[in-house]
């Protein structure tokens, strides 16, 4: 009796140790070999996924996978858009439990996805974006998607149910009455169509609140709160409703659309007064209103010359808005790739110092310290001087934190003095690396995900690509050839070294913003440049100061 009780004991304690996060991290590897054996890959993206690899972390590397930290196969994203991938979607995605992003959508030629959306992704509890856009789904769509906005489903003709409508059709037989119907009378019904398109029209002229035919359903929700007061740090002259913002945006009509990153979808606002807002629709925010009020009145506090200034917000059922000052020259990603060759290099070189000050006080400046979490050439906005202005700060607190509770104060210095001691705060290595590949944007005018400048066949991303040229001797080669020979080489080479220490692939080798930042100071020599800031001074963690270049 005693042997049984002591192999019983040993046998719990056993199952007691097993690690929960390796059993996690088996599963998003199971995940991932159930995606990669069940879809067609003609352009053979999937195939560079390599699962004879066992060392922690491994499928971080991989195409279209984003993890939570190098150092665990845990996935937070799985982007294969524009794969021209084929098949269904694979049910082993239901393993993938840690993720929170999966978009197998299209932007160019697009995937060709066929049958139903598996039951199984209802597993996925963390998942906070979902798109299945232009695909050929058919099926009705699980429940725990209708959250969704009916966008992430558009282009599949075959899906039904909510968020893009009821499953159910007429029969052929009534479709047939319908038609002879419609054959009959089409003349009158012709006019009588007309009719009233003109008067709904005129009614949404007078009203104001009219939209487009692509108006995303969540907006039609919100009508029912258009008087809902939007609240604003200073106060206005005038009142502003949610109803003023429905009209300066066109019913958040996509053709307002200024730039949709991973926190949400920013809109260009133009008001009756002739002044212009950039309203932003969170994704998701896991606070509840008592705690986003007070999260929102901290952050609006925020003001250095290289930030976004966020001027207010409007709360609507779940929605929540946040009203930004309206920057004229947009994002850093769309005049960069679309127009790159009207920025010359003395202007990418500003962007580039004004970006890293900001992004410095955000991490050295304020206690705790303010992460973006997701930092890219869309969250970099450009004012009338092309000087940067960052957006983003801060949401990552609203977007992971679901106390009820008051977090820890922000304290800041802008000509006030203060401290504030916490305790462990999220990363900021994954800013530094974010920046670094805001630097090759810059250096290269190359799109981050995939460089066309890169020889045939080169299935890596900028980093890879930037790194491969670098380990070579061939650094030169990355410059974009509008600048290449005209004079900036040499400073060129020296903003891509920089970008090399902040993507480097250890973290805690990674340069601290605050090192970063006065680095490319350094290159500017322009005597006299830190007055302006010395108002916002750095003061927290500045201890890889050494060799700075």
């Amino acid at each position: 009796m005693k042997t049984t009780s002591t192999v019983f004991t040993t046998t719990l304690l056993l199952l007691l140790c097993i690690n929960p996060l390796s059993i996690t991290a088996e599963d998003d590897v199971k995940c991932l070999r159930g995606v990669q054996r069940s879809l067609d890959d003609p352009q053979s993206e999937l195939s560079t996924w390599n699962f004879s690899n066992s060392t922690r972390g491994f499928i971080c590397s991989f195409s279209g996978v984003t993890c939570w930290n190098d150092q665990e196969n845990r996935l937070i994203s799985l982007t294969l858009r524009d794969f021209r991938l084929a098949g269904s979607i694979p049910s082993d995605l239901q393993f993938c439990e840690s993720l929170q992003n999966l978009d197998l959508s299209v932007v160019l030629s697009g995937n060709k996805l066929t049958g139903g959306i598996p039951a199984e992704i209802s597993n996925l509890g963390r998942l906070s974006m979902f798109s299945v856009a232009d695909n050929d789904l058919s099926g009705s769509i699980p429940s725990s998607l209708s959250k969704f906005d009916s966008s992430d489903f558009d282009g599949n003709r075959g899906l039904c149910g909510k968020p893009v409508g009821k499953c159910g059709g007429l029969s052929k037989k009534s479709l047939t009455i319908i038609v002879a119907a419609g054959v009959v009378g089409a003349v009158g019904s012709l006019l009588l169509g007309f009719g009233m398109w003109w008067w709904c029209y005129a009614n949404r002229k007078r009203s104001g609140v009219g939209g487009d035919d692509e108006s995303n359903s969540w907006a039609d929700k919100v009508r029912a709160y258009k008087l809902v007061q939007v609240s604003l740090f200073q106060k206005p002259l005038v009142k502003v409703r949610l109803v003023d913002l429905m009209i300066a945006t066109n019913n958040f009509s996509r053709e307002n659309v200024i730039v949709s990153t991973q926190t949400g979808t920013t809109y260009r606002a133009d008001l009756s007064d002739g002044s212009t807002l950039a309203i932003k629709r969170l994704n998701v925010c896991k606070l509840h209103e008592r705690q986003f009020r007070v999260e929102m009145n901290k952050l609006g506090q925020l003001r250095h010359p290289n930030l976004t200034p966020l001027l207010g917000y409007c709360i609507a059922e779940d929605e929540k808005l946040l009203v930004y000052k309206y920057m004229s020259n947009g994002t850093l990603s769309s005049v960069l790739h679309k127009n790159g060759n009207l920025l010359d290099w003395p202007t990418r070189f500003r962007i580039a110092v004004s970006a890293a000050r900001g992004l410095a006080w955000l991490h050295h400046g304020c206690r705790p310290a303010i992460l973006l979490q997701h930092v890219s050439s869309d969250v970099i906005f450009l004012d009338e001087d092309y000087d940067a202005r960052i957006v983003d700060f801060g949401l990552a607190r609203l977007l992971t934190s679901s106390s009820d509770e008051p977090n820890d104060e922000i304290t800041f210095y802008n000509g006030s003095s203060g401290e504030y001691s916490s305790g462990n705060v999220a990363s900021a290595e994954g800013d530094t690396y974010g920046f670094g590949v805001v630097l090759m944007e810059l250096a290269t005018g190359q799109n981050p995900l995939k460089p066309i400048a890169a020889e045939e066949g080169f299935k890596g991303n900028l980093v890879n690509w930037v790194n491969r040229l670098s380990t070579s001797g061939r650094i030169a080669d990355a410059i974009d050839k509008n600048l290449y020979g005209i004079g900036h080489d040499d400073e060129i080479i020296q903003v891509l070294r920089i970008a090399g220490n902040c993507v480097a692939s250890q973290p805690q080798s990674r340069w601290s913003m605050y090192r970063v930042s006065k680095a490319l100071i350094n290159i500017a020599q322009e005597p006299g440049v830190s007055q302006h800031y010395d108002e916002f001074p750095l003061l927290f963690d500045l201890k890889d100061t050494d060799d700075i270049v």
